[in-house]
């Protein structure tokens, strides 16, 4: 496990997009899996100005989504419509190397990603209830593969997702499970702001536990935590950069 703090969300951004980068100019085929959300947000930012100013072949890259939740009556399901709005629609990728994950059909998602390689980075953020993915407390385990959720009005997860979009969500939410998520060559997980530092310190110090989902991230032999001053205030035994 490493561990890169940085002064602020601005140097967080850019150290996560460099390490996206060095991916994305290996002269070979590089599956990537990257997260929606805020924190993602100026990572994003960073990734659209750097592909204006270099020139690659973008041809061996290609996407693939770890978590969806459908909204049957909009243009896009959840995640894939936030990545979109994020990063998708501002590049010159070709959408036929995006693979967003299937409400249905999520085993054959799965072989056909093993087939191709695996993940080689995948970047994520964790919530301040510890969860990544959309392995929540209490929704999840650690034998977990992709899987699905199934909710419904009145479910504790179908009423959260009502607080971020104003569409209906469909009856099942679909997700890499800690097993899927472990099997990537590389992790990258990042948080930002006071906010986030009581679960950042449970996550790398606490016990190891499917109450905190994000603890199990530790165990991978490649990953990187890249946290802001603020997010790594209870951590010990850390150096600013």
């Amino acid at each position: 496990m490493k561990i890169v703090v940085t002064k602020d969300y601005e140097s967080l951004s850019e150290v996560a997009a460099a390490m996206v980068l060095e991916k994305m100019m290996l002269a070979q085929r590089v599956n990537l899996s990257l997260t929606a959300g805020a924190t993602p947000l100026g990572m994003y930012k960073v990734l659209i100005e750097r592909r204006k100013t270099l020139r690659m072949d973008q041809s061996n890259i290609h996407y693939y989504n770890f978590d969806e939740v459908p909204l049957p009556k909009a243009e896009d399901n959840f995640t894939m419509g936030d990545l979109n709005q994020a990063f998708y629609n501002h590049t010159d990728i070709d959408r036929a190397n995006i693979h967003p994950l299937p409400v249905d059909g999520i085993q054959d998602y799965e072989h056909e990603l093993m087939m191709n390689g695996g993940i080689d980075l995948m970047v994520l953020g964790v919530g301040a209830d510890g969860h990544f993915c959309a392995n929540m407390p209490g929704f999840t385990s650690f034998d977990k593969g992709v899987f699905e959720i199934p909710i419904a009005p009145g479910h504790k997860l179908y009423d959260q997702l009502l607080t971020l979009t104003p569409e209906l969500p469909g009856e099942k939410i679909v997700t890499f499970g800690p097993r899927a998520v472990l099997r990537s060559k590389q992790l990258v997980v990042f948080a930002s702001g006071a906010g986030k530092a009581e679960i950042i310190q449970k996550i790398i110090s606490g016990p190891i536990t499917e109450d905190i989902p994000a603890s199990i991230l530790r165990t991978h032999p490649n990953v990187t935590f890249i946290l802001d001053e603020a997010a790594a205030a209870l951590v010990d035994d850390v150096n600013i950069i």
